[in-house]
Order: structure tokens, then C-alpha cells, then sequence
């Protein structure tokens, strides 16, 4: 018998369709010679196939299928999911005999071996079992690797593009991660075999591009690169694996790898700081915090940041906000329910007494730095309530690095701790709110540090006079660093 020819673009949907065309008309595998061609090249090689007329249904019988149903069952043998899920991963390999692989093994699978993906040991499932296992990696490595730039696009609003060179044709594999990971962010993906598009609603696909073709740097490399800095963990490196993880035809595309020398570098004097910090002698956030001193280079470290077994339950990390010459900083003690959903400080029932109270001490919360000691919410389950349980020692002490970094690039006139938690972040030890509160002290920290209540200890207090006079207190405490603030303007 001649060799029947199948020249298809090289992706799953193609060799689905003429795999089913053949398998139609029982042609055996060693008589296919599989054709890997680019899209729309097929005519260069004779027609596409096609699957072949259904024959003359016989009269129906009594107990019979009906002629339609039996022509649909002899055209469609029965494929395992297991095939088809191997099959899309497989096609996307490079290695040219893929497609008469796939082909022989389907042609085994429904001619007498239902069985045959269990087969371990078989030599053609082996191959297909390597080949999905290199396109699967090649595809975590696509999702891992793969970096955006800010790009005006044609609307004047914003694109991010990225280039990107798999080791196999993972591109239709690959795409739907993203679109799934940044539904709102237009961004477009090129690699060298094809483009993929996202606008926000549709994923569409294009040709290949080269890497001149994608932006080279944009303002977010330095925040990425800060990023990775935070993130590294210095007590695990090993060249090797990061070699074998992160190969050469990356190192372009990555900018964090502009880094890696410092990072290597500095690894052990890091590992000497996170042990001193378990040791009590220092802030185990310390080997998190960046060298920048700047307040969206922070934020972005600290969302990643590990120092203490915080992190594991609260949603995110709530950073300080306001502005960075902020000449008034409020300290609370840690971000609440609301807040650790929203991830900005004092948003819930204390933030609405912090509020309140703010106005009538004559101050605009838009010009103060707010922010907590400990950054991550710690709590309790209460039903199917989180309820606010108080940090410990070891928990402030491990945070500390991050409000040290956030006073020394604000440089505050004036501190108010709100609450013994926040005051002791300062001062370690025992702090009485109620014994010192109000009392103006002179700290390395700023012209001017006091402590008060936290607003929400004045919500829990069940007694109402007593409610009534701490908010009164809490305000006039307040109204006094409105004060400090006016003489040292006036100095």
C-alpha cells in the first residue's frame, strides 16, 4: 500500500483532525508519513485529508442502531481522556517523529489495547511519557521565567509585553495561565514560533516575532529586581541548581539576574543576620528589607516577606500608607479583619474612631503616615469569625526591621504610638498606655514620640463613661501632637 501523506501545522488540534480522518479509514500507521508544516503550508503538499464518505447504511433490522448512530461508531472509535490530555502535550515537543508516535499509539489503543497507557515499560508510552514530562517542565519554566514590560499602546492606554524562548512549542499550552493570572492586564506574549494576545476578554494567537521586537527595560525592572532581592533566601544557595534552573538563553529576558552576583555575594552575611535575629539579638525581617530607601520599594518587599509564622495565615501583608515627608506618624499595633483583606491600614471600626478623632485634633488623615508595628494579622477563629488575637514578643521584635525602615524614610517630627503594642516596638519591655500616655518624649526616632490609646481598645471598653472619657483623652492626645507639629513649624 502507498504511503498516505499528512502535512499539518504543528499543533494538537491539527493532528486530532487527521489522526480521526486516518483512523476513519483504517489506515495502519507504518503507512502515514507524518509532514510537520507551518500554518497554511499544507497545499504545498497535496490536499488536507479527509475523513471518508460514511458507506450505504443497510436496512434496519429489528433491534438494530439506528443507520446514523452505527456510521457515527464505526467513524469515532472511543479515545481515553488520559490519550487526548498526553496528546496536547506531547504535540507541542520539537522532536519531528511525534506525531507518528502519537499515531501508533492511538492506532494500539483502539485496535485491541484499551490498556496501553498503563504500560509503563512499553517503549512507545516511555517515549510519550518523556516527551509530556519535557513540555511540562518547559511550561512551568514559561510561567516562572516569562517577564512583562510597560508598553503605551495604540489607545494610549498601557500593554505589557513580553519575549520569551521555550524550548518547544508551549505557547497555546502556556497563554491560558496568564490570562487567567492577569484577567485586567492587556499584555501580549512573543516567542519565537508564535504570539499570544490578551485584551482582557479574548486570547488570540499571531506568528512569531524576534526579540527586537519586545521592549528592552521599562521604570518596573528596579522594583522587580528589589522584588527578588526580598524573596531570596541566602541560606539555601546552591549555583548548580540555580544553573540548571535559570538556563543561559534566559538570562537576558530576567532582570532579577542583574542581581545574582550581590545576592551571592552578600548570601552569608545574610545568613549571619537571620541567625543573630532568631537568637533575639535582632529583626528577623532584617534579611527581607532592601537596601532602598524608598516607600514603594519597601511595600513591594514586604509582601514577601517571611520572617515570622504570621505570614501563613493572614491574606497579605498590610504596609504603612501616606506620604513619605509625612511630619506626623501614627504607629498602631497590627492590621485588623478589614484590613488584612483590604490590605491598608486602619479601614475598620478603629480606623472610623481614628478618624473621628483626627478631625477634632484639627488633623487630616491625608497628610499623616499610618501605619502598624507588626504587618500581618493575627487572629483567632471565633465560628466563622477571625478575631484579633495580641502579638507576642518574638512577633513584634521579628517585624521591627520594617518600622525602622518606614521611620527612617519618613523622618517624622512626631511619633504616636497607639497602643502598648506599638510603644513597645520602640521601646521593648513593658510600656502602661495608662500610666504614660500624653507624656512628649525626645528619641533618636523623632523630635518628638508619645503613645495613647489604641482606638480599638476604646471600642471594647464595656463601660460607657469610661468609653467616653478614654476617646475624650485619646483626642486630646492627639490635639497635642497637632500642637508639637505647629511649634516646631513656628521654631
Amino acid at each position: 500500500m502507498p504511503l498516505v501523506r499528512a502535512p499539518i501545522a504543528p499543533t494538537f488540534d491539527a493532528f486530532r483532525d487527521a489522526a480521526r480522518a486516518l483512523l476513519a479509514r483504517g489506515t495502519p500507521p507504518e503507512d502515514v508519513l507524518w509532514e510537520d508544516v507551518s500554518e497554511g503550508q499544507g497545499v504545498l503538499f497535496g490536499a488536507a485529508l479527509a475523513a471518508p464518505a460514511a458507506p450505504a447504511a443497510p436496512a434496519a433490522s429489528e433491534g438494530a442502531a439506528p443507520p446514523e448512530r452505527a456510521a457515527a461508531g464505526a467513524s469515532r472509535p472511543r479515545v481515553p481522556a488520559a490519550f487526548m490530555a498526553l496528546a496536547s502535550a506531547v504535540s507541542c515537543h520539537r522532536d519531528g517523529a511525534r506525531f507518528s508516535l502519537l499515531y501508533r499509539a492511538l492506532f494500539r489503543l483502539t485496535r485491541g489495547e484499551p490498556y496501553l497507557l498503563e504500560l509503563a515499560a512499553d517503549p512507545d508510552v516511555a517515549k510519550l511519557r518523556a516527551m509530556e514530562q519535557a513540555v511540562r517542565r518547559d511550561e512551568h519554566k514559561m510561567h516562572a521565567f516569562v517577564r512583562f514590560r510597560r508598553v503605551a499602546d495604540d489607545g494610549g492606554g498601557e500593554r505589557y509585553v513580553a519575549w520569551y524562548r521555550p524550548d518547544h512549542r508551549i505557547v497555546r499550552l502556556a497563554a491560558p495561565f496568564f490570562a487567567r493570572r492577569f484577567p485586567s492586564m492587556a499584555w501580549s506574549i512573543l516567542t519565537p514560533d508564535e504570539s499570544a494576545h490578551w485584551d482582557g476578554a479574548e486570547l488570540r494567537y499571531g506568528p512569531g516575532l524576534p526579540r527586537d521586537a519586545a521592549p528592552r527595560e521599562d521604570e518596573l525592572e528596579e522594583l522587580f529586581r528589589t522584588y527578588y532581592r526580598a524573596i531570596y533566601n541566602p541560606a539555601r544557595v546552591n549555583l548548580r541548581a540555580m544553573r540548571a534552573e535559570m538556563p543561559a538563553k534566559h538570562w537576558s529576558t530576567l532582570p532579577e539576574l542583574s542581581v545574582m552576583s550581590e545576592l551571592v555575594r552578600d548570601a552569608a552575611s545574610r545568613v549571619d543576620a537571620m541567625q543573630a535575629s532568631r537568637s533575639g539579638s535582632g529583626s528577623a525581617a532584617a534579611a527581607y528589607v532592601p537596601a532602598s530607601r524608598e516607600l514603594p520599594v519597601l511595600r513591594a518587599a514586604a509582601a514577601s516577606c517571611r520572617a515570622c509564622a504570621l505570614c501563613e495565615r493572614a491574606t497579605q501583608t498590610v504596609f504603612g500608607e501616606g506620604p513619605a515627608d509625612a511630619a506626623l506618624m501614627l504607629v498602631g499595633e497590627q492590621p485588623g479583619d478589614e484590613e488584612d483583606l483590604a490590605g491598608r491600614p486602619f479601614i475598620g471600626p478603629a480606623g472610623r474612631v481614628l478618624d473621628e478623632a483626627l478631625a477634632g485634633a484639627g488633623l487630616s488623615r491625608g497628610g499623616l503616615y499610618v501605619t502598624n508595628a507588626v504587618k500581618h494579622f493575627k487572629w483567632e477563629p471565633r465560628g466563622e469569625r477571625r478575631l484579633h488575637a495580641k502579638p507576642v514578643g518574638p512577633e513584634i521584635q521579628a517585624c521591627r526591621a520594617w518600622l525602622q525602615a518606614e521611620v527612617e524614610v519618613v523622618q517624622p517630627r512626631v511619633i504616636v504610638c497607639l497602643g502598648a503594642t506599638a510603644a513597645r516596638s520602640f521601646l521593648g519591655g513593658r510600656f502602661s498606655v495608662t500610666q504614660s500616655r500624653g507624656q512628649v518624649f525626645k528619641t533618636p526616632w523623632a523630635e518628638a514620640w508619645m503613645a495613647t490609646y489604641h482606638p480599638a481598645a476604646l471600642l471594647r471598653m464595656p463601660d460607657e463613661a469610661a468609653r467616653a472619657a478614654a476617646r475624650a483623652h485619646f483626642q486630646e492626645d492627639l490635639a497635642k501632637a497637632a500642637g508639637l507639629l505647629a511649634g516646631a513649624r513656628g521654631a
